[in-house]
């Protein structure tokens, strides 16, 4: 690859150079990674399908845990596909034009993960902090509302992540130190001075991931003040496996990482840990699952 500055106009690939160049361990990252894209698929599709199928479990707690499990199938299928495409036909080759698809899409999803767990845990404060107003505030046109809210805001941080990138006059190096195209790794092989690009970025990323982390903490903090007061020790677990177990858990392992190794945590094995987390943690969905699953055979 020529590691001489590039205009944008003369770029019309990048190189993924995924987690490992020695031949021999590709069959092996081959069998993993679409052995973990498959139980991730089959552990988010059941928890859908478990949901839809039971009518006790539509309510706004499940209504949104269903719509992170589509967010969880679709922000792996951004990247995973990919890179085992690219593992079968020996090719690390990745357009522009789909370079900046997949960073937008990756975008878009990761943060439409990250705001369903802050609705989350708002509706976790509420249901405990405020049970007997909880049925009249969450209600069904609310839950849609801020489902929407959550995807228009995600869309408009993955067009500013896109517009920043494009905004790159020539690149020094085609070669991306990943298996998936991120957009500060773009931004490091930018050949021109990007501090204004940068300064967007992380100012954006400050707004967007602080209000996050303040909702979910002011959340947790107030339903842990809340469990605290209540007298029964049985009331107290309750609530810490309903709530704290399943969303805290998922909540910590979204912050992202910048190399190669590290972004196989928040890219694919967070996805495929939360059906397990969900249905282990909680007795609604295993119940449902297994009646589900009955049905079926």
């Amino acid at each position: 690859v020529n590691n001489t500055e590039t205009n944008k106009e003369n770029v019309l690939k990048f190189f993924l150079l995924g987690l490992s160049d020695d031949p021999e361990l590709q069959p092996l990252l081959l069998g993993l990674f679409l052995s973990m894209y498959l139980v991730t698929m089959l552990g988010n599709l059941l928890i859908i399908l478990a949901v839809t199928s039971d009518s006790h479990l539509h309510t706004p707690m499940y209504f949104f845990l269903c719509n992170l499990s589509l967010t969880d199938m679709g922000f792996i299928s951004t990247t995973v596909p990919k890179m085992i495409v690219n593992i079968q036909t020996h090719s690390r080759v990745i357009s522009y034009a789909g370079c900046l698809t997949q960073m937008s899409i990756f975008t878009l999803f990761g943060c439409m993960d990250s705001t369903l767990l802050t609705v989350m845990a708002y509706d976790r404060f509420l249901a405990i902090c405020h049970p007997l107003h909880y049925p009249v505030i969450m209600n069904p046109p609310l839950c849609c509302f801020l489902l929407l809210v959550s995807f228009f805001i995600s869309l408009l941080d993955s067009q500013v992540h896109n517009w920043i990138v494009i905004q790159i006059p020539c690149f020094k190096d085609v070669d991306i130190s990943n298996f998936f195209c991120d957009p500060s790794l773009l931004l490091k092989l930018a050949c021109s001075d990007i501090l204004t690009n940068n300064i967007v970025m992380y100012f954006v990323g400050a707004v967007y991931g602080g209000t996050q982390v303040s909702g979910i903490i002011f959340s947790y903090t107030r339903i842990l003040s809340s469990v605290l007061r209540v007298s029964s020790s049985g009331g107290r677990y309750k609530a810490f496996s309903t709530c704290l177990g399943v969303y805290l858990s998922s909540a910590v392992s979204h912050f992202p990482r910048k190399d190669a190794v590290a972004s196989v945590l928040y890219t694919v094995v967070t996805p495929m840990l939360n059906p397990f987390i969900y249905s282990l943690r909680n007795r609604d969905i295993k119940r449902a699952m297994n009646r589900f699953l009955s049905k079926t055979t």
